[in-house]
């Protein structure tokens, strides 16, 4: 089975229980991370937004707030993007943010439409990485950022060795515990680990098109913000 459909497969399944198990097994910090990440959105930044891989909305419903004034959430699974739009109309916030399904690599929206493009813990499940990013870099406007939001690895000691520990060993039992689906948090740290970090993954956006690249790390390197403009 491709990727694209074990993905969609999995975040169909969990999504009831998304939000409750991502700010339990994360204690939280995921939200600080999300604020941090959102920093990056400049004053140019702020007329329309495009949230690729936006699950149940979290980010786009805070880049709202933050005071975008449109945006665009898109995933391929439709559970969680069907979460997210319940939580939209309870906020009021359907006038400013629309979340609809649709594909990283293969976007229905056209070229230079939006002056930033945000993936909060959603480009390591891209199924061909490079489209995603081209995709990502196309729909952008000229001078436009794309702020990229994803779990790594630390590097060094005692940091990495518990963090290890952690996602092999703690998340899988408690995540698959609490969702019925032992599969899909496993399949979390072995995402993870696949993924190319640091530098590589500068590189690997760089030739698909961004300039300016940089790297921050949270946490201590649990997480990393990546920005390039177009």
């Amino acid at each position: 089975m491709a990727k694209k459909e074990i993905v969609r497969g999995i975040f169909n399944d969990i999504a009831p229980k998304y939000d409750l198990l991502n700010h339990l097994l994360s204690m939280n910090i995921d939200k600080r991370w999300r604020r941090q990440a959102m920093k990056y959105i400049g004053e140019r930044e702020k007329n329309c937004l495009l949230d690729v891989a936006c699950g149940t909305g979290d980010f786009s419903i805070a880049a709202c707030r933050m005071g975008v004034g449109r945006v665009t959430g898109i995933d391929i699974s439709a559970n969680m993007v069907e979460i997210g739009r319940k939580k939209v109309r309870e906020l009021g916030l359907e006038a400013n943010v629309d979340l609809r399904i649709g594909d990283s690599e293969q976007m229905e929206f056209a070229t230079g439409e939006f002056d930033v493009v945000t993936v909060a813990f959603g480009v390591r499940n891209f199924e061909h990485l490079e489209a995603g990013l081209r995709e990502m870099q196309r729909v952008l406007r000229s001078g436009g950022k794309v702020i990229i939001l994803e779990f790594s690895m630390p590097e060094h000691f005692p940091m990495k060795q518990l963090y290890q520990f952690y996602f092999r060993r703690i998340l899988p039992v408690i995540g698959g515990w609490l969702s019925g689906n032992r599969g899909a948090y496993s399949y979390l740290p072995e995402s993870v680990m696949k993924f190319p970090q640091g530098q590589v993954f500068l590189d690997i956006m760089e030739k698909c098109g961004f300039r300016n690249t940089f790297r921050r790390k949270l946490s201590g390197g649990i997480a990393s913000i990546y920005v390039g403009e177009k």
